[in-house]
């Protein structure tokens, strides 16, 4: 049989392949071949998960926690997350019951699409957005309506651009703050004035807060299911170990909805992926209960992280041709090469094959001409790559 005979579904044929992935997957290749590269593609965090999350997950696989697992989470895990969510983001409310722990922070971004997005209905997305938004909304059957977030404005969209935006087939709107690919934060302000918006037009909100931790120069972090007993109701929140603690092979991710909406998330997954991995839900238990490790483990990789992302900031603005703003949240850097007269799929394509640097280019997260560069790589790739994407750019 060729390809040709091969008859796919119409979710699998429209489907787009992540761009973030692709060129991680490329450049381990070619180190893996024994070239030099110089990795600024993934969002992985260079460091090692903290040694007591290890620990935990080490006792439970020792004493033989490797069944199956309630579907919806680990019971003490959702409670421990329900805590948090009460105390540390404001959100009244949240129980156990609110709570659903998944295989991976993408998988709760897609289950929260999932449960209350049906056939034709539209889901706002601003841009630049993480890649896979467009590709949930599509998987579940709905419209992606991209909202262009200039870099002049901060990356950030403003009430009057989302209220001009809703539409009556409008099922919700969402909001990654911080923000991947361009490390943007909302303020209370601004974030308050985007809920007060979707409330009144009675849409949903997705708020992605996997970066809530992951913050500089002073910023805060908001919830917006916190404004609110109305906002409670009509945001769900997604987030995840991943970033927080490196744990991004651990994929363990968290949704916080109301309860209805929880449970229908849980059905969900019940009938696709079953529960998360049981004895890796025990490692996530004990960042949760152990707050002053957990503590001393993310203020050690945001020392490291607030350095480098100066020093790649400051090395990006010295080249001729690039400018950058300053990103506040994540670990990754959104600046423009627009000024060079090529597109950032070529500007990327190029550089990973003459200068050996890994990038991913704007056009997968729906703002070509920029580049997305991630700092959560080691001091020496930095400054290795710095100076290899000053040489490539010297001769464009």
């Amino acid at each position: 049989m060729s390809e040709n005979d091969i008859q796919l579904s119409t979710w699998a044929a429209n489907i787009a392949p992540s761009p973030t992935l692709a060129v991680d997957s490329k450049a381990k290749a070619m180190k893996a071949a024994g070239e030099d590269v110089c990795g600024f593609g993934a969002g992985e965090p260079d460091f090692d998960t903290p040694e007591f999350i290890k620990a935990a997950c080490a006792k439970a696989l020792a004493e033989g926690k490797t069944k199956y697992a309630p579907a919806p989470g680990l019971p003490a895990l959702r409670s421990a997350l329900a805590e948090k969510y009460s105390k540390e983001n404001g959100i009244d409310g949240v129980q156990a019951a609110s709570v659903i722990v998944s295989p991976g922070g993408k998988y709760s971004c897609y289950l929260a699409i999932l449960a209350v997005t049906s056939p034709g209905d539209e889901v706002i997305i601003p841009a630049p957005y993480w890649v896979s938004y467009p590709e949930m909304v599509k998987l579940a059957g709905g419209v992606p309506v991209v909202l262009p977030a200039e870099d002049g404005a901060g990356f950030k969209i403003n009430p009057e651009q989302l209220k001009a935006a809703i539409t009556p087939k409008t099922r919700m709107v969402i909001i990654n703050s911080p923000s991947n690919p361009t490390g943007a934060i909302y303020n209370r302000q601004e974030m308050e004035a985007l809920v007060e918006v979707a409330l009144e037009a009675g849409i949903y909100i997705m708020s992605d807060e996997i970066y809530e931790y992951l913050l500089y120069d002073g910023v805060e972090h908001h919830s917006p299911a916190s404004f609110s007993k109305e906002a409670a109701d009509k945001v769900i929140t997604v987030a995840g170990f991943s970033k927080t603690f490196s744990m991004t092979g651990w994929r363990l991710g968290t949704l916080v909805a109301h309860p209805s909406i929880a449970k229908a998330v849980g059905s969900i997954q019940s009938q696709t992926s079953s529960n998360a991995t049981t004895f890796a839900q025990w490692g996530a238990l004990a960042a949760l209960e152990q707050p002053d490790q957990s503590r001393a483990a993310i203020d050690g990789m945001l020392e490291v992280f607030d350095r480098r992302r100066i020093t790649l900031l400051d090395g990006l603005n010295a080249i001729e041709g690039i400018t950058c703003e300053r990103a506040q949240g994540a670990f990754y850097l959104f600046p423009s090469i627009a000024s060079y007269g090529v597109s950032a799929n070529d500007f990327a394509a190029r550089i990973l094959e003459e200068q050996k640097v890994a990038v991913v280019p704007g056009e997968g997260f729906g703002a070509p001409g920029y580049m997305r560069l991630s700092y959560a790589t080691s001091d020496d790739v930095i400054e290795k790559g710095l100076a290899r994407l000053k040489e490539f750019c010297g001769n464009l």
